[in-house]
């Protein structure tokens, strides 16, 4: 079946503004964060040493439904329309579901802290349009991610910081991995602008591999 769209994969680290950009560009949007496994699942990764130890590593792809997410996102390309779940982050598990419809678009982004996990196989599946992840100084990532963290209470102050300060760390390293599983590494603006170029060409050519 031939895709009636395809998806932008919205990569980068926690914090760099992955869900504003993809809010501000007008597509429908799919957050794969919702695909969280639930805090009580005993396959949940755990943090092995340091400060937060024994706690469970939501930074580990395994805290996530790699497969279901997948599913998802070639069931909206062929389809038009998909049931995705709804994560509670306080609760640390879904708390319901919701569709997601495009509506005769012929983009929809895709977007989440793991997004760069998806890029083969979307590619694989001919669904792909673009994989991008965005890149900015560590430092500003770093205090948008706490800020924004504490604002909405989702976990105690003490592990968000020691979290934040790790996640700074390894931020390097994660657009790293993101180039390598076949992102391209951009700034917010030139993110947006790689954006509208795919949203003009959606309106005009559907069906290349790898395009619209």
């Amino acid at each position: 079946m031939r895709a009636v769209a395809r998806v932008l994969v919205l990569a980068g680290p926690s914090g760099v503004g992955k869900s504003r950009l993809a809010a501000h560009s007008g597509l429908p949007v799919l957050r794969l964060d919702d695909f969280y496994r639930s805090g009580e699942d005993p396959d949940l990764p755990r943090i092995g040493h340091g400060a937060n130890a024994r706690l469970v590593d939501w930074d580990d792809p395994r805290s996530w439904h790699l497969d279901e997410a997948v599913d998802a996102i070639c069931r909206l390309a062929a389809t038009g329309r998909t049931v995705a779940p709804i994560y509670d982050i306080a609760r640390n598990g879904p708390s319901g579901s919701h569709e997601v419809a495009l509506d005769g678009a012929r983009v929809f982004v895709a977007e989440g802290i793991f997004a760069q996990e998806v890029v083969s196989a979307c590619r694989d599946r001919d669904v792909l349009a673009a994989a991008l992840c965005l890149r900015q100084h560590p430092l500003v990532t770093f205090w948008r991610r706490l800020t924004r963290d504490l604002r909405e209470h989702r976990k105690p102050p003490l592990v968000l910081l020691r979290r934040g300060w790790a996640l700074k760390r390894a931020q390097r390293r994660v657009v790293a991995h993101a180039v390598s599983c076949g992102c391209e590494a951009l700034s917010v603006a030139e993110a947006g602008a790689r954006i509208r170029q795919l949203v003009a060409a959606g309106r005009s050519t559907v069906g290349r591999r790898g395009t619209l």
